[in-house]
């Protein structure tokens, strides 16, 4: 099974909070709920630009492999073969 990890998705939604789209999804990745959940007070306002009368998030489970930076090895290439 894959390691779970978290992201934020920054809402857009209605004056009444009702209707909610995803407007955006914060770069960062968190190892748990909680953590993304203890993030969001200074996330949000950096989505202040949003063009909606509420802006919120939500912490999504993702499923998959973080990205390792590393060289890729290649196998040699001989010359006249």
């Amino acid at each position: 099974m894959e390691p779970v990890y978290f992201v934020m998705a920054i809402l857009g939604c209605s004056d009444d909070g009702m209707s909610c789209q995803q407007a955006r999804v914060e770069p960062a990745r968190y190892e748990s709920a909680a953590k993304c959940n203890a993030a969001m007070g200074g996330v949000l306002p950096r989505h202040a630009d949003l063009d909606f009368p509420v802006v919120g998030a939500s912490c999504q489970a993702k499923s998959g492999r973080f990205a390792e930076n590393r060289p890729v090895s290649r196998p040699a290439v001989r010359p006249g073969s």
